[in-house]
Order: C-alpha cells, then structure tokens, then sequence
C-alpha cells in the first residue's frame, strides 16, 4: 500500500464529510443539546413563577386540619363548618383554587375519607402535599390509642440509617475515600459515549461505501488507487471526522454552557434549584421519608465534611483523586481501536451490498457482540472484577466499551496491555479479512451476497 495514495483518499473522505449539511448541522446543534441536558433544569427551576394557592379545608375529623401548614406554594384556610354544597358551588368566587373535603373519623378503622374539588385538573404535587398531611394526621391519632407516652418521638428516636464510609488504599498503604457513585456514574458515561461512537461512525462508513458503490464512483476510483488503500483510507478519513466532531461538541457546549451561566447567573440558579431541593425535602418528610435517604439533602461543602468523609466530601475527594489521564488515554485508545475493528467490519458489509436495505442480514452479526458489550458495561459498575465482566474486558469484539466501563475501578497493568495487545491483533486479523471482501465486493453488481459468497472470497489468494 502506498501512504501517499492513502493520505489522498483521506483527505478526499474528510473534507466531503465535513461540507456536508447534514454534519454541520449535528455539529452545531449536538453542543445545544447536550447544554441543555446540563443547564435546562436549573433554567427552568429559575424562571418558573410559583403560583402560590388558595385551598380551602373542611375538616369534619377535627384531627386534620392542625397539620395543614402553609407552604410557599399552598395556603391552607380552615372552611370546616360551612356547607359543602355552597363551597363547591362558590369555588372560584372565593378565589380558591381547590376544596378538600375530609369525612368523620371512622372509629372502627380509625381512618377517614379524603375528597377534593377542582375547576381544573390538580396537579401531582398538590395532590401528594395534600395526601401527606392527612397521612401524618391518621399516624399521630392511631399511635395516640396505644396510651403510651411520647411514641411517636421513641420511634423517632430508635430510627437509624448508617452511612458507610468506603477507603480505597494505594500501594503505599496510603487511605483515599472514596465514592463508588461516582464511579458508576463515569463508567456509565464512558461505556454509552463510546458505545454511540463506534456504532454511529462505523455505520458511516458502510452508508459512505453503499453510496460510492451505487453511483459507481468506486469503479474511478480503484483505476488509480487499490481497493485497500481506498478502504483504510476511507476509515481514517472519518475517523478524523470523528475526532473533530467531538471536539468541536466538547467546546462549543462548554461556551454555551459558561455563556448562558454568566447570562443569567449561576448564583441565581444555584439558589433556584436549592429552593426546589427544599420543597421536595418538605414534601418527603410529610410522606414519612427519610430526605437523606432520597439523597435530597446535602450536607454543607466545607473542609469539615471532607475531613469526616461525608458524602459530599466522599464525592470531592474521588473526583480529586481520579486518575483522568488513565481515562482520557484509555478513551481515545479503546475508541480508536474499537472504531477500526468494527469500521473494518462494516465497510466489507457495505462493499458486499447493493444498497442498506440488504444490510440487515450481513450487519446483525456485527452489532450483536457490540450490543453484548454495552449490556455487559452496565453490570461492570455492581461487579467489575466478575468473571463475566472480565471476559468482556478481554474479549476484542465487546472489550472496546467494558474495559472502558472498568477502567474508574481500577484496572491492574496487565489486564490493560492484554486487553489492548488482543484488540490490536484482532484488528490486524479482521482487517485482514474485510480488505478481502472489500476488494471483490466492491466492484460486485447485480447479485445478492450472501454468507457463504463471503467465504467463497475470503478463501481465494
């Protein structure tokens, strides 16, 4: 193979790409996309005007009505004794957003009947605000009939949620706290990137082959270059395209996001979004849920609780002590190698095709290992160092995304240079194979490839 030749095809691949509409397009709008995901939440929090309401309460019971407290959303007024009817009747007059109907006490179930009235449909949150203070009304009453001093505060009391505070220690014997949330969440983030990486470019590859092989392009093309160089060229060239998508998604949603944040204030929506925290905090403690077991409550970020190992601090110190050279290295190789193995697979695939409704058949083998390995990264995160995941680390067909999945974990050296040294040689040997294929299937017309076509080619010399 001359380099020269394939430099060309490269090039020629690169910059057809990138003048697409269609790349500029995704190019642009995938960093506004991904900004959202990022700031929309908090945006929204911000911006939202809570609308504070009117309910109006007839509390035939007599033990309800105490624990409708006013909220910064809800304003509770006490309507008990007037008619229901008129009430019902009356409702938007009054300037009441709802009316909640609560029935006698029930003295054998010790319970009571919860009805309410709207003009228009009530929201959830309204609804479950509304069904935890009656549920902690009911609570109170019932323990109340034990005659036992103070129960409600004893089980209070007796109530414990331990917190485990996890160390990983270094070589040197040197302790770090640690968070495994933290890694989870990573090795989620890497095995799903890299997995939409190598599908999405790879397939590329083959639309790029099926389109040049059906206007017949290709036959121009292989007169003045080999149809391996053509197909190497063509894999580099869009892995290139690749590369500069993801940096240009890495820095444009970085600008959006330091733009709209310096717009708006990230104070403010900071500020909004603990006041939201706050109201779902109010909301679980009325259902009888623990805030911090809900994860709702976070704990102040000082040097105190990182010094304690709180949570908070747990989360600090992984991110501080993660060893993001490892990661990065370890992305652009499993990305790089992954992408060629498959890539590889995929341009024989659309070399031995006529168009992409024929792709189905060759292609399903290919992206079932690939699926195989997504699935198995999801478990890495409860056991990186099972069996299963091991293997799915080792093997090159699904070792690109788990080893990608184990590598926040911990991965010893060896493992790494195993992994790699078999990824390189399957490739070497894939690429081997589809360069076969590529080289009959690209100028194959008029017939349906089947499987046993492909090993027909694979055998000639």
């Amino acid at each position: 193979m001359k380099l020269r030749n394939i430099k060309t095809i490269i090039s020629r691949e690169y910059m057809t790409r990138v003048k697409k509409k269609s790349f500029l397009l995704i190019t642009f709008l995938g960093p506004i996309f991904f900004a959202a995901i990022c700031i929309l939440p908090s945006l929204i929090m911000f911006m939202a005007e809570d609308k504070g309401k009117q309910i109006a309460v007839i509390d035939e019971s007599g033990i309800v009505m105490p624990k409708f407290e006013d909220t910064q959303a809800i304003d509770y007024v006490d309507c008990t004794g007037q008619p229901l009817d008129s009430l019902k009747n009356q409702l938007e007059g009054l300037g009441y957003d709802a009316l909640v109907h609560i029935s006698q006490l029930d003295s054998v179930a010790n319970s009571v009947n919860v009805t309410a009235y709207s003009s228009s449909p009530m929201s959830v949150d309204t609804k479950e605000a509304i069904s935890s203070r009656v549920d902690d009304a009911i609570e109170d009453y019932r323990l109340s009939l034990y005659d036992i001093g103070d129960l409600k505060q004893i089980m209070k009391d007796v109530e414990y949620n331990s917190t485990v505070t996890t160390y990983t220690l270094g070589e040197d014997g040197e302790e770090k706290i640690s968070s495994s949330e933290v890694y989870m969440i990573i090795s989620l983030v890497l095995s799903m990137i890299i997995y939409m990486f190598i599908a999405m470019f790879s397939g590329m590859v083959m639309q790029s082959v099926i389109e040049e092989k059906a206007s017949r392009v290709v036959e121009v093309l292989v007169s003045s270059v080999k149809a391996t160089e053509l197909m190497f060229g063509k894999i580099i060239g869009v892995a290139c395209v690749a590369l500069t998508q993801f940096f240009l998604w890495i820095v444009l949603t970085a600008v959006i996001v330091t733009g709209v944040s310096s717009f708006i204030g990230f104070d403010k929506m900071m500020e909004s979004a603990n006041v939201q925290t706050e109201q779902m905090t109010q909301m679980t403690e009325g259902l009888g849920v623990d805030p911090d077991m809900m994860g709702m409550t976070m704990p102040a970020i000082d040097s105190t609780t990182v010094a304690q190992g709180g949570e908070m601090g747990a989360v600090l110190s992984t991110l501080k002590d993660l060893d993001y050279g490892m990661l990065i290295i370890g992305f652009f190789i499993y990305f790089a190698l992954g992408y060629l193995l498959y890539a590889s697979f995929f341009a024989a695939i659309g070399s031995a095709v006529e168009n992409e409704a024929d792709t189905q058949q060759l292609s399903l083998p290919v992206t079932i290992p690939l699926m195989i390995g997504f699935f198995i990264a999801f478990y890495a995160f409860k056991a990186p160092d099972s069996a299963v995941v091991f293997w799915g680390s080792m093997i090159p067909f699904t070792s690109p995304i788990v080893m990608l999945a184990r590598i926040p974990f911990g991965v010893p050296v060896w493992e790494l240079a195993l992994s790699i040294g078999l990824l390189v040689a399957t490739f070497v040997a894939c690429g081997w194979a589809s360069a076969k294929i590529y080289k009959i299937g690209i100028l194959m017309f008029g017939k349906k490839t089947t499987f046993k076509d492909l090993w027909k080619w694979l055998k000639q010399k």
